[in-house]
């Protein structure tokens, strides 16, 4: 009967788990204003280092949570009167087998260090929209004049 009842809490605690996780991700996300967007943590070895998440845009913020994490606080938070994108590229080599394929990785500068974030090409209008909608003066210089190229 003992193998019985471990098998049971070991059940219990790993639907408890995942009802954690599903209730995290609802008190998150509840207010809309989110995106699925990668970060990436670890910059070691070339093409790896990317941990998927979501952002969600709150005022001048943008909070990264991770994907798979029970924290209720968000693991980066972007300003955006601190940001600014210095360029954007396709995914490359093992990013490739990492993102889907339609994603786009855009490396900004932040007051804290440069970040690379990647998000699908049709989120990045919305996301260069919400910076450049910073007051005059907020956001770098180079954002206005960058030249992006077509992706």
């Amino acid at each position: 009967m003992e193998i019985v009842e471990g098998i049971g809490i070991g059940v219990a605690v790993i639907l408890a788990a995942l009802l954690i996780l599903f209730v995290r991700r609802a008190l998150v996300t509840r207010s809309g204003g989110i995106i699925r967007l990668s970060v990436r943590v670890s910059t070691m070895l070339d093409g790896r280092g990317w941990s998927p998440g979501f952002g969600r845009f709150a005022g001048d913020e943008l909070r990264w949570y991770r994907m798979f994490s029970f924290a209720l606080r968000p693991k980066r938070v972007l300003s955006r009167k601190g940001l600014a994108v210095e360029r954007r590229r396709l995914p490359e080599g093992q990013e490739r087998l990492s993102m889907p394929a339609d994603w786009v990785i855009l490396r900004c500068t932040s007051h804290h260090a440069p970040v690379e974030i990647a998000m699908a090409r049709s989120t990045v209008t919305g996301f260069l929209s919400w910076l450049e909608a910073a007051p005059p003066g907020a956001v770098s210089p180079r954002m206005a004049s960058q030249d992006w190229p077509a992706a």
